[in-house]
């Protein structure tokens, strides 16, 4: 299965972060890494629209056999847009086409290729439309609400989930693994009835999407390498 590890470059939150030193490797790396461990992986593409990020995606074992251009480079560009933007530039400069693709978002470092692989196992057995890898949330979801300006409590949900058992299990996409159909790119969808959840343990489960996100994951790897 093709790897596709998308890497947009000019991170507003985190300056640089995709190739930030996590615990001494580019944040980019861990994932690279996984998806070329992974068995169930045949190649590993980043597509990105930083020359930086190029060089580092390369010096790590991945494929950048085309840049990004800058109106899928947006705040406001769609991922599935970038996602066809590949399948079709993969078609069209090397006449390779690919029925379906696992996405590694590059701010998962935690993610493993074991994970990967039973991500992949899961799609297979269901001959499922797409997978996505879901974490378990700690908090009740009929505890969630809207905050007004003025302080206010606003439900988010009817009495319906207000009056689910409390032991009830909710879970949350942690954007670790996306397995995608390429029928359902071209359709602008990653969910249907055939859909079905991974479930992540919620210490791979880490997005780096701040400095406080990057210095937990930073510790969650220290102190997994000082257990070894």
């Amino acid at each position: 299965m093709l790897a596709l590890i998308p890497a947009r470059g000019g991170s507003k939150r985190l300056e640089n972060k995709n190739i930030r030193a996590l615990n001494g490797k580019p944040l980019i790396a861990y994932s690279i890494e996984a998806a070329i461990a992974a068995i169930g992986v045949s190649r590993v593409v980043v597509n990105t629209d930083d020359m930086e990020i190029a060089e580092v995606a390369k010096n790590y074992g991945a494929e950048v056999p085309f840049m990004r251009p800058d109106y899928l480079a947006l705040d406001s560009s769609k991922s599935n847009d970038v996602f066809r933007f590949v399948l079709n530039e993969l078609y069209r400069t090397e006449g390779v086409s690919y029925n379906e693709l696992v996405v590694l978002q590059p701010t998962s470092p935690l993610r493993e290729s074991e994970d990967i692989d039973n991500a992949i196992k899961l799609f297979s057995l269901k001959n499922a439309d797409s997978v996505i890898s879901y974490c378990q949330e700690h908090h009740p979801i009929k505890w969630h609400k809207y905050i007004t300006e003025e302080n206010k409590f606003l439900n988010i949900f009817d009495k319906s989930i207000g009056n689910m058992q409390d032991g009830r299990t909710s879970y949350f996409p942690n954007g670790a693994i996306y397995i995608l159909k390429s029928d359902l790119i071209f359709k602008d969808l990653q969910y249907t009835d055939n859909s079905y959840a991974f479930i992540m343990d919620r210490n791979k489960s880490v997005d780096v999407d701040t400095i406080e996100d990057f210095e937990f994951a930073e510790w969650i790897i220290k102190r997994k390498n000082h257990q070894l």
